[in-house]
């Protein structure tokens, strides 16, 4: 039993040995770790840490005229759409104002247009008509008075019957 209670202590002790020394390599690759993470702490320190304050110092800079163009943009866009909308009515108006004078002024042309026609007519029955039967009877007159005329120089002249001379249509009044 003492031969196996030496065995069972010497492998305890080589098993708390081999323990150490892992722990022993541990502690010194977390050392080396620790210092190569201060050494990029420190790093990071001293060049991103102050390009990040003066980012932050501009933007602290910037911050009020960021502001100012914000408020004069939404003033310029809320005057330009009252401007818009101010053009939108005007041109509206302006269309619809069109339209009506379009439409007086094709009332205005058609009610002419009637009267000209209707004086047209008028003139024609008032003038025309009766100028035609002036003219009508005038000619009438006329071929009974050469009628009358030349059977009486007819009979001076030997019986010898002229003939009947037209009257030309184109003189008439129009």
């Amino acid at each position: 039993m003492d031969t196996q209670l030496t065995i069972f202590i010497a492998i305890t002790a080589a098993a708390v040995l081999l323990q150490a020394c892992i722990l022993a390599a541990m502690f010194f690759t977390m050392r080396r770790s620790a210092s190569r993470m201060e050494a990029l702490a420190t790093e990071v320190k001293t060049k991103v840490l102050p390009t990040v304050e003066q980012a932050q110092a501009m933007l602290t800079e910037m911050r009020p005229k960021l502001q100012v163009i914000a408020e004069n943009l939404a003033q310029a866009t809320t005057a330009l759409t009252a401007q818009v909308k101010r053009v939108d009515a005007t041109v509206s108006d302006v269309i619809d104002r069109s339209r009506l004078q379009i439409i007086r002024a094709d009332e205005l042309l058609t009610r002419t247009m009637d009267r000209v026609e209707q004086t047209s007519d008028m003139v024609h029955k008032t003038v025309i008509s009766p100028v035609r039967q002036v003219s009508g009877l005038m000619q009438g007159l006329t071929v009974g008075l050469e009628f009358l005329f030349r059977n009486r120089g007819g009979r001076k002249n030997g019986g010898s019957r002229q003939e009947r001379r037209p009257v030309p249509q184109d003189e008439m009044f129009i």
